[in-house]
């Protein structure tokens, strides 16, 4: 066996034959893979093999499409067939609300050139005989689905990377890795293999290879269940009235999945009464076994599928199959460089691996080689998870998803397992106020206030909250509202170095001491990376540090970008402060009033102007607070040590009982963002777009002399215009409002997608910011929004309902 390698792929499976393959494309012909048995073991052989391009992410729907075609391209290559079978297919519904969610479903797909219809029942019944109509109140048809040959598609990717120059050697144990200067030692029961990168594809066993470098991926085995029926003359007849296949279907609210096999049917169930297998640790014996089935758990799916499958119920059972898929926590696969162990790479809890094989091979290929994925492919980053993400926090999650893999995950629906689990000092504070809780990165966060015990009512349409939310919109706009922020993520930059360092990270004018900035954050390629604010203070002993503050669900990845330009002589360290430091903000026109009565400081706008930030005692607390708000209103952010919020939050409403304060969630600040047209991180912001299309333009110092990560494209950019201007609209919404991925037409032209949207409680209106073309970012109309399969009017909304000219935000 060879001893040395440019990159070491762990795992022959589905996973890491598509990054091998994709490496040894992109031009690294010295990878190596190593299975400890044979190509396949593990969870491949035994997948049912279907695949699909719908997904509720549009980029991993990309990259789902990306990977159906590439059948083609790796079996000319290879010569192994992969036994696809393009059949297309219907998603069904039996309930309102689930026949909602596809409408949605469909819209998005569209808009990503993804052919879905939406039918009715009837319809869907001439396109799949075997159902029911009457079941169902509608349904999507879908056309790019199909299904394959496991192991053909696995062989198919592992002879064309070995065409292309990879080699594999099977039948070789990985038993540790080591650091070795740069590098990596993969040791073997074959000796070791020096590499410069290692790739944990180890799908079942992908906990153990993480263990072998002391991180615990967030990933966990269920026991996943599919029974096959004999030939079935139903089956028969369609084959030959039709001349093809029967196509496949997906009963959500049934929990089922359904496509032909051979002369009968496959029937799969993510079955509520999910089992996991092996919770700690995997067995290194375990490879083309099967687990014994249990037929009463899949029972009660089971009954369902007989009732709205009739043909079914007389078809003899000939195998139920059940073996085990890794999942992480939201069902995603987890993917990118592991932030710490500069050249590891997660390429694990691929549970689709037929349909997104090929696109998490191709990004992380591309990451490995050019430093950057090629795509937005935040919702597959390993980075979405922290060191809070345990063995024990995640068990629970994943049986959740599990269970709830075809229920609907309402957008006001959050989810109760492995909670709560980060908690800060006023939790309780905040649940004696009526806090509804979510979650937000682990974190317990107020979403919304119910003092009079009012609940969520799950729903596509405006809840139970909804007056709620007004009154702390209210609350803020007209007098004083309190919110926590302590979920954003923070990072405290220091050295002699700090201020070039930030310099050449970030695209803004790095602020004096004693101002904050808004603080673009690009790529090489221009596009947005993140987007933060930067704080300069004082430090005691003389010079400078900053406080970075940006979006809590992006600390590890935001912390993996900082560590990427850090200088090799110690001259800048980036602390990430995690809960080690908290927040609570105030806004509205009191806001000043409250901060001068807790303490006890001229906070005027000549003392304490827009932007400023200092320290200074808030009641008892030693705190930093700066003059901003995302509210879009006057408005301050208060920093402390844990041990202080509780008192500090406690002088805060007292000192703001006078003026009527309120406390607010997260429901309210994204209705008051929303009437600034202020853009946010995952949402308006990605590394998708570029600064002039995101509206982020006049925070780029494009004339500063440091040569800023991203200042030629971003150069490059302003001269061109970019293809996408970033929008706001005014929406006629009647009981529901947008929410991300909508399409956006002008006529009957589809120009663009919604971002994100709600309601404006302050200006009484609908909202919805969205990318357009740029040839159209100016048109008139007339504007729709496509919204649970209807076309709303809508008008464009070119400056902010509230405070356009920012008199109250800066006063």
């Amino acid at each position: 066996m060879q001893e040395t390698a440019r990159v070491v792929v762990i795992g022959g499976g589905v996973v890491g034959c598509s990054v091998l393959y994709h490496l040894a494309k992109g031009g690294w012909t010295d990878v190596l893979l190593l299975e400890r048995s044979e190509l396949t073991s593990g969870s491949t052989w035994h997948a049912a093999g279907g695949c699909h391009t719908i997904n509720g992410d549009p980029n991993v729907a990309k990259l789902q499409k990306y990977t159906i075609e590439l059948y083609k391209e790796i079996e000319e290559l290879s010569g192994q067939a992969t036994g696809f079978h393009m059949t297309g297919g219907v998603l069904l519904a039996s309930t309102p609300d689930r026949f909602d969610w596809l409408k949605t479903t469909a819209a998005a797909a569209r808009m990503n050139g993804i052919e879905a219809e939406v039918i009715s029942p009837t319809e869907a019944a001439d396109a799949f005989p075997l159902m029911d109509p009457t079941k169902f109140v509608g349904a999507v048809r879908t056309h790019v689905d199909g299904h394959l040959d496991p192991s053909g598609v696995t062989y198919a990717y592992a002879k064309s990377a070995r065409k292309l120059g990879a080699k594999i050697e099977t039948h070789t144990k990985v038993t540790g890795i080591a650091r070795r200067g740069d590098g990596w030692v993969v040791q073997t029961d074959k000796g070791d293999v020096i590499c410069e990168h290692v790739v944990n594809a180890g799908g079942l066993w992908a906990r153990e290879v993480g263990r072998m470098v002391g991180l615990e991926l967030p990933v966990l085995a269920m026991e996943h269940m599919y029974l096959l029926t004999e030939d079935m003359p139903e089956v028969a007849q369609i084959n030959a009235e039709t001349g093809r296949e029967v196509i496949h279907a997906v009963d959500f609210d049934g929990e089922l999945y359904l496509r032909q096999e051979r002369g009968g049917m496959l029937m799969g169930t993510y079955e509520r009464a999910c089992v996991p297998w092996s919770e700690r640790e995997t067995p290194w014996d375990f490879g083309h076994e099967l687990l014994q089935p249990d037929i009463d758990r899949i029972a009660p799916s089971l009954e369902v599928g007989f009732e709205h499958f009739p043909a079914f119920q007389t078809a003899g059972i000939k195998q139920i199959i059940n073996g085990p898929f890794t999942f992480a926590p939201d069902g995603n696969p987890l993917v990118g460089p592991i932030r710490g162990l500069p050249g590891m790479w997660s390429a694990c809890g691929v549970m689709a691996g037929f349909s997104q094989g090929g696109g998490v091979g191709l990004s992380l290929a591309n990451w490995i080689i050019d430093g950057d994925p090629g795509f937005d492919v935040w919702a597959m980053d390993v980075a979405r998870y922290g060191d809070w993400a345990t063995l024990s926090y995640t068990n629970p999650k994943v049986q959740e998803n599990y269970a709830r893999r075809f229920s609907i995950r309402f957008p006001n629906e959050e989810l109760p397992a492995a909670r709560p689990h980060k908690t800060t000092p006023i939790y309780d504070r905040m649940l004696g106020l009526g806090a509804q809780m979510g979650d937000s990165w682990g974190l317990e966060t107020p979403l919304w206030f119910s003092p009079d015990d009012t609940r969520d009512v799950f729903s596509w349409r405006r809840s139970t909250d909804f007056a709620h939310v007004a009154n702390e919109v209210r609350a803020c706009r007209e007098g004083v509202g309190l919110m926590e922020t302590s979920g954003f993520s923070k990072f405290l930059v220091r050295g002699p170095g700090a201020r070039a360092y930030l310099d050449r990270v970030f695209a803004c004018k790095i602020p004096a001491v004693g101002r904050m900035a808004l603080a673009p954050m690009l790529k090489e390629d221009g596009k947005i990376q993140g987007d933060l604010t930067i704080s300069c203070l004082p430090m005691p002993a003389g010079g400078e540090e900053f406080l970075l503050v940006g979006s809590g669900m992006a600390e590890v990845f935001y912390a993996r970008w900082f560590d990427r330009f850090l200088p090799d002589d110690g001259s800048v360290t980036v602390e990430v402060l995690g809960l080690g430091l908290l927040g609570l903000s105030v806004a509205g026109p009191k806001s000043r009033a409250v901060m001068e009565a807790v303490t006890g400081q001229d906070m005027s706008n000549a003392a304490h102007r827009f932007m400023a930030v200092r320290r200074m005692d808030v009641g008892l607390a030693p705190a930093i607070v700066g003059r901003v708000s995302f509210t879009g209103d006057l408005g301050y952010e208060i920093w402390m040590k844990p041990e202080y919020q509780r008192s500090l939050f406690d002088a805060l409403m007292a000192s703001g009982a006078a003026h009527g304060i309120k406390p607010f969630g997260l429901r309210a600040l994204n209705a008051m963002r929303l009437e600034k047209s202020y853009g946010g991180w995952g949402t308006e912001f990605r590394p998708l777009y570029g600064p002039v299309e995101a509206g982020l333009d006049r925070f780029v110092a494009y004339t500063k002399a440091t040569e800023f990560v991203g200042k030629e494209a971003a150069v490059s950019e302003r001269a061109t215009g970019g293809t996408k201007r970033l929008c706001s609209f005014v929406v006629e919404a009647v009981d529901a409002d947008v929410m991300h991925d909508e399409p956006i037409w002008l006529g009957d032209e589809r120009v663009g997608y919604v971002t994100s949207g709600g309601f404006a409680h302050h200006a009484g209106v609908s909202m919805a910011l969205g990318y357009v073309d740029k040839a159209h970012a100016n048109a008139d109309g007339p504007w729709t929004v496509e919204l649970l399969g209807e076309r709303l009017p809508m008008r464009p909304q070119p400056v902010a309902l509230f405070d356009a000219n920012g008199a109250r935000q800066r006063g």
